[in-house]
């Protein structure tokens, strides 16, 4: 093994970023590039593989430049990506035959509706830990083969490939020579038994996905392949960690241990609870999902999403013009004591987990001729609290686990104002780490453990340091009050 650093690409929503850290975890670089998003009729969502390729090898060409290294200083690379974002391309000539298919995207909505019709809903529950929705990649893979027999031809055949981004990125990374996908991102295609943690030849009859098209399915850290030629790594360099973003900051959290929970703060709200090795199916609402198969021992998560908690700051700027910079919206809600009584759903696009609730819209209750833009700012830092609170309830529910820390990530995370109303709510302690950036951290460590830079997940206690912890304040009574006016809300979003 050459080097002793580690590169990290996470291939998010928005853009591609790169970090390269060295073996006692220190960022020595960190690069972003956006690529551009594609929206061909309302509700579709697009990306270009070409573009998210190209900004991958700007990002890790000028990181290692930034961090002064070398292609030989890297011992490993490790990748996490938005998850099911999903795309297909040519095995002959690793072109993409459509553009990827977006995570975001409800173009297969009526196909969700026809197959939950059929009565399939609960065989996919009980399978794959999922919900029938346009959210997961299956449908999308099938929607693609649709428009054009040909392809679908060619798919049957063998020559087509399909992959998350993870699997685009590790055939283009290796040069065409491995295509392969890890448990995390396969447990979110719709199609993958969440035991047997192998393609469910049942469910891709109903789906309509041709196994040829499949990556095979493999660990989180365990070396995945090795490097081409002419990429900006030095050739051979390992490929060796790689896991679906929000599993990914799971890891990165260090919450290794069952009842150990994480709520990403980004556009959405994403929180995750380690639910050990046996699956919990949800009676809740939740999803259940792989953490991480790591040393041959799969560890399992409940899973459960907030569709808008960053993207609510977003709207008081763009929508409302309150504020220029979502930076301002801690200022302006602590302007004021408190809400004053107002109370904001930010169901924007529907209420997701526990809800379900593609329909609810948005809510603003309790003004009167005395509210002000503070009382909506610190009405809206608190309905991202509040839903987060609804996910964690049915979390505590389905694995019969109290709560007693949450570990939390993301932009919004540096947000002092909202993290206390946050522990407060919850009545359990928010803790904040140094690093924000743990999706690619995660990735980092699963790279590192594969090529032995740390030798065990023990061996990784040290990689992890708090920040700021958050303690509960308000007395129970207040807290009731707060999540009775919640309660109250949601029943008219």
């Amino acid at each position: 093994m050459q080097g002793r650093h580690v590169v990290a690409i996470d291939q998010g929503t928005t853009g591609t970023t790169v970090l390269v850290l060295d073996e006692g975890l220190e960022v020595l670089a960190r690069v972003n590039r956006e690529h551009p998003q594609v929206y061909p009729r309302p509700g579709w969502v697009e990306h270009d593989p070409e573009a998210i390729w190209a900004s991958t090898l700007e990002t890790l060409e000028r990181a290692l430049a930034d961090a002064g290294a070398g292609p030989g200083d890297v011992a490993a690379v490790g990748i996490t990506n938005q998850r099911e974002t999903t795309v297909l391309w040519e095995r002959a000539t690793g072109r993409p035959v459509h553009n990827a298919i977006v995570w975001q995207c409800r173009r297969t909505a009526d196909r969700c509706a026809e197959m939950k019709a059929r009565g399939l809903e609960p065989l996919f529950r009980e399978r794959t830990g999922l919900v029938l929705d346009p959210y997961f990649s299956g449908t999308k893979i099938a929607w693609i083969l649709d428009q054009d027999p040909a392809l679908r031809r060619r798919a049957e055949a063998g020559e087509l490939a399909f992959g998350t981004v993870d699997s685009f990125l590790l055939w283009r990374l290796t040069g065409g020579r491995v295509h392969a996908t890890d448990a995390s991102n396969a447990s979110r295609t719709l199609l993958m038994d969440l035991r047997r943690l192998d393609w469910d030849d049942e469910l891709l009859a109903h789906v309509g996905v041709p196994r040829a098209v499949l990556p095979a399915i493999r660990g989180n850290a365990e070396v995945l392949g090795e490097v081409a030629p002419g990429l900006p790594l030095r050739a051979g360099t390992p490929v060796a960690g790689m896991a679906g973003d929000q599993q990914a900051a799971l890891f990165g959290q260090l919450c290794l241990r069952p009842g150990d929970a994480k709520c990403t703060f980004g556009t959405g709200a994403f929180l995750l609870m380690n639910t050990g090795p046996e699956p919990v199916p949800s009676r809740s609402g939740l999803l259940t999902t792989v953490g991480w198969k790591v040393g041959g021992r799969v560890t399992y998560a409940l899973e459960g999403s907030a569709f808008i908690a960053g993207a609510a700051v977003q709207w008081l700027r763009d929508g409302l013009g309150i504020i220029r910079s979502a930076a301002e919206v801690e200022a302006l809600a602590r302007s004021v004591p408190d809400s004053g009584g107002v109370t904001f759903v930010p169901a924007l696009t529907g209420l997701g987990a526990p809800h379900w609730r593609p329909e609810a819209r948005g809510v603003i209750a309790g003004i009167d001729r005395g509210v002000t833009a503070g009382h909506l700012a610190r009405a809206a830092l608190e309905g991202i609290a509040l839903q987060n609170t609804d996910v964690l309830d049915a979390m505590r529910a389905d694995s019969g686990r109290a709560l007693t820390a949450l570990r939390v990530d993301g932009g919004a995370a540096a947000n002092d104002l909202l993290m206390q109303y946050q522990a407060d709510v919850l009545e359990a302690r928010v803790v904040r780490p140094r690093m924000l950036e743990t999706t690619a951290l995660g990735s980092a460590l699963m790279a590192g453990l594969a090529v032995g830079i740390w030798q065990d997940q023990e061996a990784l206690a040290g990689a992890w340091k708090a920040d700021r912890t958050f303690e509960p304040r308000m007395t129970a009574g207040e807290v009731r009050a707060h999540r009775a006016r919640w309660s109250a809300a949601v029943a008219k979003a």
